[in-house]
C-alpha cells in the first residue's frame, strides 16, 4: 500500500503584524514544526499554506486555538541536484496535462535532496505520473519525525 500525500493546512489569518509570529507560538508551543511555508495575503486576510511533521498534533492545536484552516494533499517530490531536475517533473506533469496551482519548496531535506510541494487538480493522477517517470514522490512519513 502506498503512503498517503503529505497533508497541507490552509491558515486563515488577520492581515496585521504579529499574526504569523502568533501562529508560529501556537503550532511551538504543540511542538508542531513547520517543514514548508508559503504565506499569500490579500487585502482584508493572509493565507498561510504549510507543510508541517506532525498533522494530528497541528490540527489540534489549530482547533484549540480557534485558527479557522482546511487540509488538501499535495504532491511533495524530491529533487536531486542538477538544474534540469526541475525540468523534467514540469515537463512529465505536462505531457500528462496535470495543471499544478501552486508550488513551494520545503525547508526539510529528507535524504539531503531539495523537496518540492505542488497542489495540482488531481494529486493522485500527478503522483502516478511522476513515479511511472521515476520520481520519488514522498509521503508524510518520509518527512515526519
Amino acid at each position: 500500500m502506498r503512503p498517503p500525500l503529505v497533508q497541507q493546512f490552509s491558515v486563515f489569518l488577520e492581515n496585521k503584524v504579529g499574526a504569523l509570529l502568533a501562529l508560529t507560538r501556537v503550532l511551538g508551543e504543540a511542538n508542531v514544526h513547520i517543514c514548508g511555508i508559503s504565506v499569500v495575503d490579500t487585502a482584508d486576510a493572509a493565507v498561510v499554506r504549510m507543510v508541517v511533521d506532525d498533522p494530528e498534533r497541528c490540527r489540534k492545536a489549530l482547533h484549540q486555538a480557534e485558527l479557522p484552516h482546511n487540509e488538501t494533499p499535495l504532491v511533495v517530490v524530491e529533487l536531486p541536484r542538477g538544474p534540469e531536475k526541475l525540468d523534467n517533473v514540469l515537463r512529465q506533469l505536462v505531457a500528462a496535462e496535470v495543471n499544478i496551482q501552486y508550488t513551494y519548496s520545503l525547508m526539510v531535506r529528507p535524504r539531503d535532496k531539495a523537496c518540492l510541494a505542488l497542489h495540482c487538480e488531481d494529486p493522485e493522477y500527478a503522483r502516478d505520473v511522476l513515479e511511472k517517470a521515476g520520481c520519488t514522490v514522498l509521503g508524510q512519513k518520509d518527512i515526519s519525525r
